[in-house]
């Protein structure tokens, strides 16, 4: 069979269809040329690589030669990668959520040739089956009413934009002061599962800014239920099925309450969120399982999740061979041949039965303690420990023998900036160099591969980076560069993040409503420009441009970064308040903004305690700069943050500011803890 318009297309998901019988077109002027032209509707498909409901519909429907050809005699038909285009999606979503409470992929949407969606819905089997259409009648019925009776599909069109419109409009600011912190935690908590974990019933995700969130607010309260929710949380997600027990690295979601069962594809952006909270837990508690997982996390995009250039892959699937799952599940029988007399204790303590916990197999979860297990097979808890790992190592050699799942290999600014985030943290607790070292190279990437015209570019595959960056890109990359701004602080890296941050005041800002639109200026122009306000699965663009020029402003005391900061704060914040489950993201700026960040910059690192003692202490509303170069210092004088501090050679000396007052260097661990 001959390939449709999507042979030339870069995107994985994309390339996925091109050798469907229905003739797909790209997002393009072409496409939407040729509905005008032709007074066509256009179907819209909108989904992603790892998408295991994508995979089923295009079986199902794209690939069924009868379904097409009415596809194709009726409709002008586009493929839309909803990684490269969140723009498109965004919208369409939001329709969706509108008419039919929910979203999801595949996006299945009929738009008029003037891109108005006039009906919406995402999954449709070919044929109709228990209540639910069949795509095979809905675009029967469609292409008959758009013939046969236009003023229904324009009614419905006009009223989806008109809903569509309404949607965008943002709540009366709040001024910011602590009762909306004491109203978002208090709303939050009664949203938590207290046995298992998480937020709500099934199917739960990691909501990772919500966590950090509890984290801050138990610090700043002193009530410690909000604490104990938090890592009960993150000690129930680490021991089940969402998180890969013998690769690293987490799934994207629980289909249960237990987090046992998960759907299995993993996503770059979960695995650069995690690591930063998993990283506050062990601050916190300076227990070392949460420690071990950041660890397994950042090792498993270091391994199978990093580019030969330095940047990271989007995504592994849910599906190999056809099924979803089986890279990852096992046989007792298996375990029991590869690990030999290590399987008894092994197989007990991740409930690995003879049926299989999960449609005949097993998923590796463990719900027992490692001295209860210990105890039962008269091994200390150190020896149990030993069988767990050396096992482990075993399975995961095996493992590898197997069809490896899909890897949808574009690199994506924005998702990216968090994985860089990610690594940092991971670095400041570790002081792993490789974590620093991956961090470097994808900033290195960023800067050499993904920038055109002195603007960012989305999103790179194959050689070819395309596509003008949207609010996200900035955003997440501005707060990588600063983030590497405090462990290697180099000038070049701080001017960079200021000229993203400036060209996000020039491009995106919206002034009537004091937050940022989702797409520039110059960008190309859709039915409405939009707003990402919600920190869902990502963080919101704004939540994380708010946090970034917040500390733009305590670094450089240019007033214009705090400006825009305090206004999209204050834009979202009765929102935040009332629905803190979408805000967990910008309720941790408000928190710091609220705290007053504390200025802490370290001369020169030769004091190993010292800067063991700092960077492993939970101080989230801090800006910690760790200074090790005296040229780099004298580069950054200018600066307020760095004025009259001095590099002392073989002397560790530790400045405190708060409130435009600073200490006097302190050299010992017991005079910053008392300054604390």
């Amino acid at each position: 069979m001959d390939p449709n318009r999507l042979i030339h297309e870069s995107s994985p998901y994309l390339l996925q269809h091109a050798y469907n019988p229905v003739k797909w077109y790209p997002w393009c002027d072409e496409a939407l040329q040729k509905a005008k032209d032709e007074n066509k509707p256009i179907f819209l498909s909108v989904g992603y690589s790892a998408c295991h409901w994508c995979h089923v519909m295009a079986h199902e429907s794209f690939e069924n030669q009868e379904i097409a050809q009415v596809m194709n005699e009726n409709f002008v038909n586009v493929k839309v990668d909803r990684e490269e285009r969140p723009d498109i999606d965004d919208i369409y979503q939001k329709v969706c959520q509108l008419v039919t409470g929910n979203g999801g992929w595949p996006l299945s949407v009929f738009l008029t040739p003037d891109q108005r969606p006039f009906y919406v819905g995402t999954y449709f089997p070919p044929l109709d089956s228990y209540g639910r259409p069949g795509f095979g009648s809905v675009i029967r019925q469609l292409a008959q009413s758009w013939k046969e009776k236009p003023h229904d599909v324009e009614s419905a069109a006009e009223n989806f934009v008109n809903s569509l419109q309404k949607t965008e409009s943002i709540s009366m600011p709040l001024k910011l002061d602590k009762s909306i912190l004491d109203e978002a935690a208090v709303n939050l908590l009664s949203l938590g599962d207290q046995i298992n974990g998480g937020f709500g019933h099934a199917p739960k995700f990691p909501n990772a800014a919500n966590l950090s969130f509890m984290l801050r607010y138990s610090k700043l309260s002193k009530i410690s239920k909000f604490q104990e929710f938090a890592l009960r949380t993150l000690t129930k997600m680490a021991n089940g099925g969402i998180c890969d027990q013998i690769g690293g690295g987490f799934h994207r979601y629980s289909t249960d309450s237990r987090w046992h069962v998960p759907h299995f594809e993993k996503m770059l952006y979960d695995n650069a969120l995690l690591p930063v909270v998993y990283s506050e837990a062990y601050q916190i508690t300076k227990d070392e399982r949460y420690l071990d997982v950041m660890n397994g996390t950042l090792q498993y995009i270091l391994k199978e999740m990093t580019s030969p250039d330095g940047g990271f892959y989007s995504a592994q699937d849910a599906d190999s061979e056809g099924e979803e799952g089986k890279y990852y599940v096992w046989k007792k029988n298996e375990i029991q041949e590869i690990l030999g007399s290590d399987s008894d204790l092994f197989c007990l303590y991740y409930d690995v039965v003879d049926g299989g916990n999960f449609e005949g197999h097993n998923i590796l979860h463990n719900s027992m303690n490692l001295s209860s297990v210990a105890f039962q097979f008269g091994k200390t808890e150190s020896e149990a420990r030993n069988i767990i790992d050396r096992s482990k190592k075993n399975l995961l050699n095996a493992r590898n023998k197997r069809i490896l799942p899909g890897k949808d290999k574009k690199i994506l600014t924005s998702w990216n900036g968090l994985m860089i985030t990610g690594f940092l943290r991971g670095y400041r607790v570790t002081h792993a160099l490789g974590f620093l070292e991956a961090a470097e190279n994808c900033i290195k990437f960023i800067d050499e591969k993904m920038v055109k015209n002195g603007g960012l570019l989305h999103t790179y595959k194959d050689g070819q980076a395309k596509l003008r960056a949207y609010l996200d890109d900035y955003a997440y990359f501005v707060n990588a560069l600063l983030d590497y701004f405090e462990v290697r602080p180099d000038k070049k890296y701080l001017d960079l993040a200021m000229y993203y941050a400036d060209y996000l005041l020039e491009h995106f800002w919206d002034e009537h409503e004091k937050n940022f639109f989702f797409t520039a200026d110059n960008h190309e122009k859709l039915i409405m420009r939009t707003k990402n306000i919600y920190d869902l699965s990502l963080p919101s663009g704004n939540s994380v441009a708010a946090g970034a020029l917040l500390r733009l402003y305590h670094i450089t005391h240019d007033t214009r970064y705090l400006d825009i900061s305090r206004m999209i704060m204050e834009s979202l914040s009765t929102m935040a308040a009332e629905n803190p489950f979408g805000f967990g993201q910008l309720l941790n700026v408000i928190y710091t903004y609220l705290q007053k960040p504390i200025e802490i910059t370290v001369i020169n690192n030769a004091n190993k305690e010292l800067c063991t003692y700092l960077e492993k202490r939970f101080l989230p509303e801090s800006i910690l700069v760790s200074m090790d170069s005296k040229e780099n210092l004298e580069d950054l004088q200018s600066l307020p943050f760095f004025t009259g501090k001095k590099f002392v050679d073989a002397k560790t000396q530790v400045y405190i500011c708060k409130d435009s007052v600073c200490s006097l260097p302190l050299e010992t661990v017991g005079e910053v803890e008392r300054l604390l």
